[in-house]
């Protein structure tokens, strides 16, 4: 009896023993892993306009501020106006060829100064880069008018392209139409300054 008693003791001591080793053997294993990384590096692009009073293809230069602005050049009989008289200049804007985004150009209200600035109107048209700045002008579409020279009225805006590099975006003409008024000071000057906005798309 007693050795019957001693025996199971000794084979339920190794069947414990043995459960102890099984556990232990799981919390021994261990899982493969393994990890994948990505990095993304960000560039802002390039955003510039200039403008130019010679042509749609050369003069082309920054103006941009008030003290900087290019000095357009109106027809014959601009710096002798009578009442009702009508003066038109050419001028050309474009993005710049490190541009990389195509952009919308908007107008601004002008500044103006002296004594014939309530006396002139003022119509501003896009039209054709290789159009002529004329009578004709009125055909194209209205960027901005003033009924004088410190009034503002929005038009609508103008697409500009960017250029595929290296080259610049196509130009487009902006045609200034100034007409004198009833009421125009004899000898009397007035200096106009209009600026324009692109913001890209």
């Amino acid at each position: 009896m007693n050795v019957k008693t001693t025996n199971r003791r000794k084979v339920l001591a190794v069947l414990a023993g043995g459960l102890v080793l099984g556990v232990g053997t799981a919390v021994t294993l261990a899982a493969w892993n393994d990890s994948e990384f990505a990095t993304g590096t960000f560039t802002a692009g390039a955003f510039n306009l200039e403008g130019s009073t010679t042509s749609a293809t050369a003069g082309f230069a920054e103006h941009p501020d008030e003290s900087t602005a290019a000095a357009i050049a109106f027809t014959a009989g601009f710096d002798n106006i009578a009442p009702e008289d009508v003066v038109y200049a050419p001028f050309w804007v474009r993005l710049d060829a490190t541009t990389t985004d195509p952009a919308t150009l908007t107008a601004n209200a002008p500044t103006s100064t002296g004594a014939n600035a309530a006396n002139l109107s003022y119509d501003v048209y896009s039209i054709g880069a290789a159009a002529a700045c004329d009578e004709t002008a009125t055909s194209g579409t209205l960027v901005a008018s003033g009924t004088d020279l410190t009034g503002f009225a929005a038009g609508s805006g103008v697409s500009l392209a960017a250029g595929p590099a290296p080259a610049a975006g196509a130009a487009a003409q902006l045609c200034f139409v100034v007409t004198a008024g009833s009421d125009l000071v004899e000898s009397g000057a007035a200096t106009a300054t209009w600026s324009f906005t692109a913001e890209s798309n």
